[in-house]
Order: structure tokens, then sequence, then C-alpha cells
């Protein structure tokens, strides 16, 4: 059969700024019912794009874009995407969390609406009714502080779609299942197929997870360094020949051999964890050794993300003790400054939060440790400039603003922010969240050097192929205790997933 008619189709798209190239006569091309990928590194060229479908960026002079058919000059004007119905839904999904649900769908409507008023009955069954369309239990009228992650990125993208009304065109998703639940995105995923399930509409699909790619898209584009490396069916793509599109060169992270920790596996822990409880987690033993990597998982709710904060006093316990070295530290008083002294050290989740100073510069970022010890500028500077070398952290200015760095760069200067002060315990949490494949496998090995050094590491995830990759243990979690331990040839992607979902149906007959 013939290729149904483009409903977008970008032609010799470049874009510069200076002298940096960062499009080079890109193509696109996507067709009405069909979920498109748009896969590249951080810094291949995919926000850059998006810009200019959006109008934030004027495109260099040559490109065309063609829309069910019809040319549309470009620049496109401030909001003028919606005109040809295109809409976007971003990774922070840009919800105000103290407003309802149904005020947080009515507000682009409301602004651009002439009339004075708002009928917020017409309006609440218009949502109810829009939220039954796709099978989905949300109440207009809670708060979007009281969603969980999941329903938070369905109603980011039912409102882009309600936005467009009948002139929708084009979804473009970019990354909407970053601090997603693993669980939660086949719902999403669900979703977006009825968004294209009638033909009439297509969704753009921005992603460095792999499998959600090989699973739920049509097709793929790729771009590497600003260049586009051709538009391919998803079904004639494995993992490794997808890896090399996108970094032009193998990168066998996920293929390596599991590392053994450097220690003898008879050597008492470095840490131990006796009796640890908070809201979710019920009376947990833990344990690593030196130079051994221990990961945590299970399904959301399971208590596994609420044990390294309640480690590092990010979050309170109610009872539990640890033990590390000659040090002994009570969880239900300890506090961050304690657990630094006592060289603990904790990367969060959501690092423009909780984890950084985005509208600082690297090298402040980086020497928050040990500005007590330093003062002279040009000496954070030059310790700045070397934790960004020896974490390959892009681009090499220690003066850049750390807001401005792709996500990966972030993760390695947050990450080496820390290994500076030579913690003997490390606690990650989604350490490589939103992170593409190249950053991904350097944050791997900064991480195993650092564990063959004598640290004790704790790295809790969603991420089961990271997990299994990465770890000498995996701790399946369930209502708040183990369920299961991981090791050996027991360790991996697959294993792991069917160990959560056992622990996930055990829950569920209890």
């Amino acid at each position: 059969m013939a290729p149904p008619d483009p409903i977008v189709n970008i032609v010799g798209l470049s874009k510069t700024f200076g002298v940096n190239t960062v499009l080079k006569d890109v193509g696109l091309t996507v067709h009405a019912g069909e979920v498109h990928g748009l896969l590249g590194e951080n810094g291949s060229g995919k926000s850059t794009l998006i810009k200019v479908l959006a109008g934030f960026h004027e495109p260099d002079p040559g490109a065309a874009l063609q829309v069910r058919g019809r040319d549309v000059s470009l620049p496109i004007s401030s909001g003028g995407f919606r005109e040809i119905g295109i809409s976007f839904v971003h990774q922070d999904l840009a919800l105000v969390p103290d407003l309802t649900v149904l005020e947080n769908l009515c507000v682009g409507s409301t602004i651009a609406a002439s009339r004075p008023w708002i009928s917020w009955r017409r309006e609440r069954a218009i949502a109810r009714k829009l939220f039954a369309e796709y099978g989905l239990d949300i109440d207009p009228d809670a708060l979007v502080s009281s969603l969980d992650a999941t329903d938070r990125a369905l109603l980011a993208i039912l409102r882009a779609v309600q936005d467009l009304g009948d002139r929708r065109t084009l979804l473009v998703l970019d990354e909407p299942t970053v601090f997603l639940p693993r669980e939660g995105t086949d719902l999403l995923f669900s979703v977006v197929r009825e968004i294209v399930s009638d033909s009439t509409a297509a969704v753009l699909f921005v992603s460095h997870d792999l499998d959600e790619v090989l699973e739920h898209t049509d097709r793929v584009t790729v771009l590497r360094d600003g260049v586009s490396q051709g538009t391919h069916r998803t079904a004639d793509l494995t993992p490794s020949t997808l890896i090399d599109l996108i970094v032009g060169e193998r990168i066998d992270a996920a293929e390596r051999p599991r590392p053994v920790s450097v220690r003898d596996q008879g050597e008492p822990p470095l840490a131990a964890i006796t009796g640890l409880r908070t809201a979710i987690v019920d009376t947990l033993d833990l344990s690593v050794r030196p130079g051994e990597i221990v990961g945590l998982t299970g399904i959301a709710g399971s208590g596994y993300a609420d044990v390294l904060p309640a480690l590092y006093g990010a979050s309170r316990a109610t009872a539990g003790a640890l033990q590390l070295g000659g040090d002994a530290l009570d969880l239900r008083s300890i506090t961050p400054v304690e657990a630094l002294a006592a060289k603990i050290v904790y990367v969060p989740p959501k690092r423009k939060v909780d984890g950084s100073a985005p509208e600082l510069t690297v090298a402040e970022n980086v020497t928050l440790p040990i500005l007590g010890r330093f003062v002279n500028p040009k000496t954070l500077g030059a310790l700045a400039a070397r934790i960004a070398d020896q974490c390959d952290v892009r681009p090499r200015d220690p003066h850049a603003v750390y807001g401005s760095l792709s996500g990966g760069n972030q993760q390695k200067a947050l990450i080496g922010k820390w290994l500076q002060t030579d913690p003997r315990l490390i606690l990650l949490a989604e350490p490589t969240q939103g992170v593409d494949i190249g950053a991904r496998a350097r944050i791997f090995d900064i991480l195993r050097y650092t564990a063959t050094q004598g640290a004790g590491i704790f790295v809790a995830s969603s991420d089961y192929e990271q997990l299994a990759v990465l770890c000498d243990r995996v701790i399946v979690m369930a209502h708040g205790q183990v369920a299961t331990e991981l090791s050996g040839e027991l360790l991996s992607k697959h294993h792991i997933s069917d160990s959560v979902l056992g622990a996930t149906r055990e829950e569920v007959n209890v």
C-alpha cells in the first residue's frame, strides 16, 4: 500500500546560532494516524526543531513547512501554531498546582475567548465528557496538586487536544513520561493511541526511553549533531540498531557484563540500616558492602522511593538506625547537615527543583558543598572545570548557566558535585531519568569507578534495565517491605519486571 499523504512535512530545515549550526537541512514527514518518534542525544537538535514549530525560533532561509498539503509561512508567528492545528505538551506539563483540574483545562480558551464571562457548569460538563471519551476518572473540581503524576500528564495532554478543537493536526509530546511511574505509561499511551485512532491527527513523541519508543511508535526520525539520520519503521529496528543511529558508535552499556563488587562478598557491610519505618516503609533492614551497588525498585507506593530521602534526612523516618562504619545515626532525627558530615550524599530525582539552583552557573552549583573551604573565585573556577572534565560535562564552561545545560549534562554535573566530597555512602534516586543514551553510559562508568574506590551506593529507580546493568543486587519492595532480592543470573530486566509484577499481584490479593 502507498503511504498516506503527509499531515506535516518539513523540508530543508536549518538553524544556526552565531557560528554554531544546530540543525542542518533536516526533513521530517509525519503521517496522519501515526505516533512518530523524534530521537537523538541531548544537543542533537530536537528541542530546536520543536521550537521552530512553536514559533519560538526563526529558521534559516530555505526551509519549507506544509500542513495538510498547504504551505505554511516560516517563521510561525507567536501562538500561530494553534491556527495550523499543532499543540505541545512539555516535560514540565505547565499546569498550575493550586488551581482545579477544570481551571487548568480552561486557562487557554479563557485567554483566547472574547466573552467576559465563563459558564462553569457548561465547562464542567465538557470536561466530564472529555474524560469519559478517553475512559478517565478525573474529578474536574479536584486541585491539580492532589493528582498523581499519571493523571497530571493525562490532563496536560487532554488540555492540548481540547485547545485545538476541530483544528487538531499534530500533538507534540516532549518527554511526558519522564516523571511517570512505570505502570502509568501504559495508560498514557492508550490515550495517545485513542487520539490518533481516527487517522485525522498524529502524535510526535520525543523520548530517551528506547523501550517506550520501540513499543509505542510507528516510525522514528533520528537526529545526530543536527543532521537527520533518516526515518525508519519502528518494526524494522532493534535496541542496538537504534542506539547506533542515535550515537553513531556502539555504546554497549546495556550489554556489558554486570560488574561484580570489587570487595569480598563475605565482607561486613559498609552501611547497615535496621528497623527503618516511614509513613510507607514498614520496618526495613538493608545493607550495602564497600564497593557494592544495590538497587531498590517496585511500583509507585511500594516504599522503594521513600527509603533514600529518609536515610538522608530529606524526609522524616518514624523509626530506624543507620550504622555507617563507626558512626551510629538515628534516622528519626537525622538532618541533611548531619548526613553530609557523615559523608552521605543524596542525588534527588528532581534535579532542577531539589538538587540544584538552575539560575546559578555550573561553577556555583558544583562548588556549593565546599564553599566553607574555598573563597578564591579562581580556585573555585578551576575546581569546577576539573569536575566538568572528569564527568564529561558539556560545554566545558564553568560560567555557563546550569539551567541552560541539557538534562544529561545537568545530571553529570550534579553527580560530580557530590563525588568531590569523597562520600562513603551515595544515595541516587532515578539517576538517569530524562538522560540520553550517551550521558547514561557515562554516568554508569562514573558510578562503577566510584564503587571500586570503596563507596557503597544505593540506587532507587523504576528503570529495570538500568538496575540490571548497574547493580550487584536489586531489592524489590511491596507493601513497604522487601518482597524479593535478585542477584546473579536472576539480575536481568526481565526478572526484575516479573518480580515487581508478582509483588504487585500479591499486594492486590492481600
